[in-house]
């Protein structure tokens, strides 16, 4: 269903947004806004994909200012978001667009500040809290914050609160909620993990998109001639400095080519990891975490060890040789142009002729349906520049689940009392014994300061970089 107007004017909607839309200067919806509105004013329960500066907070927020009881100080809506700063982002834009209704209490629930001032705000009751997911866990395990009587959840950018490690959290706060919520999910990807949430928690959800997830021909296919040893090994790294990507993943056919090429490239400048069977189970995780959070910007794998790689924002795959079966390569290049973007495969090919490779060629060929022709490799002097380093370092802290650590932990020690930004704060990972952070290399020193000199969680942890 799309809405047969854009013009806010023309919604069913109570007076006093109507005139809060028109003093913000907010006349035509956004192509979210259009598409999601109607639905959401109707109770439906929603997936949207939208980025942000899409329009999706007013979105939302006309759907759950819409329906709010102002003379009831139950808890009516939840937002959760996984920052701070899009916690307060969210909130600033819902109170301009409850600002012609009188009495709406609204309340920002974050890690990274004191627990007891929240707690006191609450007893006064809200209407509508926004929040990161570790904190409005806290407030429901601890009885100040009630949702039995919650009307609509709101989930924004999931896909983020997934990526940080919330996804325990989130579970807990949605089975604090009462099973009749209206539940709104946003997210700007929809990777697998998302599917399943989705599928879990909304009711015969309407979809909406404002653009295409993932067509048939977001993969470009490139061959490339080489011949030898040494060869291959340039042309890997003309292909990534031509691409300048943060997520690239180069297969091998053995161990060997594996640990030679990913060292060699480590030695040219590149932010390259290894990942393949004869490395220890604790090494090929760190691995799979470092490249999984950017980082390391090259992974370089054989395809048993990277088996169990799920992560959607691969830029580039490069076969370093052809896989011995076309069945693989197909695996091997669908790592990349997912979620909306688009890929690039590059496929090595050796110009000494024989039989096995012919084989090989054809038999691609015949599954591909494609004749397959090289190009020339880029020009050699993209080797001047310089690398592209990971923009991301990873934070090993020495606790863990066994601790009881969790995401909304981490990130209110990284974040509070004069910490980082939330936005330099990528995925969080914990394990039984350890937890790993991604941290925007340009806060690193003192990210790992604050969680040095702090405390986590009331007792004093150690964390050191990860390399």
């Amino acid at each position: 269903m799309t809405h047969s107007s854009t013009a806010f004017s023309e919604l069913n909607i109570r007076p006093e947004l109507i005139a809060a839309l028109q003093t913000l200067n907010f006349t035509q919806m956004t192509p979210i806004q259009a598409q999601s509105v109607p639905f959401i004013l109707q109770g439906e329960d929603l997936i949207a994909q939208a980025k942000t500066g899409s329009g999706k907070t007013a979105a939302f927020g006309l759907g759950l200012l819409q329906n709010l009881n102002p003379k009831w100080l139950g808890t009516q809506a939840l937002i959760l978001c996984p920052t701070r700063e899009l916690a307060e982002q969210v909130a600033t834009e819902i109170r301009k667009l409850a600002s012609q209704i009188e009495n709406v209490k609204l309340l920002t629930l974050c890690g990274g500040t004191p627990f007891k001032p929240q707690a006191a705000s609450l007893e006064y009751g809200a209407h509508i809290v926004v929040g990161t997911p570790g904190r409005i866990e806290d407030h429901l395990q601890k009885g100040t914050l009630n949702l039995n009587d919650l009307d609509i959840l709101v989930l924004d950018e999931a896909d983020r609160m997934l990526e940080m490690g919330f996804q325990e959290s989130l579970e807990t706060v949605i089975n604090h909620t009462p099973e009749s919520r209206q539940t709104l999910l946003f997210s700007a990807t929809f990777p697998e993990s998302i599917q399943q949430l989705s599928a879990h928690i909304l009711k015969n959800p309407k979809h909406v998109k404002v653009e295409s997830v993932h067509s048939d021909n977001a993969i470009r296919q490139h061959f490339y001639a080489v011949a030898n040893e040494e060869e291959r090994q340039k042309a890997v790294k003309l292909l990534l400095m031509t691409h300048q990507t943060t997520s690239a993943v180069v297969f091998c056919n053995t161990k060997r080519e594996v640990q030679e090429l990913a060292d060699n490239l480590y030695a040219d400048g590149f932010s390259s990891i290894a990942l393949h069977g004869d490395l220890e189970q604790r090494e090929r995780d760190q691995a799979l975490i470092q490249f999984a959070n950017q980082s390391a910007t090259v992974l370089v794998a054989t395809d048993v060890a990277a088996r169990g790689l799920d992560i959607d924002s691969i830029e580039v795959v490069i076969n370093y040789h052809l896989a011995h079966d076309p069945e693989v390569h197909i695996h091997r290049i669908g790592r990349t142009g997912r979620a909306g973007k688009n890929g690039f495969a590059c496929s090595l090919i050796s110009t000494k002729q024989s039989d096995k490779q012919n084989y090989k060629v054809a038999l691609l060929e015949e599954a591909l349906g494609i004749k397959i022709k090289t190009e020339a490799l880029p020009d050699a002097s993209v080797l001047m520049q310089r690398p592209l380093k990971a923009p991301m370092v990873t934070l090993m802290i020495d606790s863990g689940k066994k601790n009881k650590i969790r995401p909304g932990d981490i990130l209110g020690a990284l974040t509070g009392d004069g910490g980082i930004s939330g936005d330099a704060v990528g995925k969080i990972k914990i394990t039984a014994q350890r937890s790993f952070v991604a941290v925007d290399k340009k806060f690193s020193q003192e990210a790992i300061n604050k969680l040095n000199n702090d405390k986590l969680k009331g007792r004093k942890v150690r964390a050191r970089f990860l390399n």
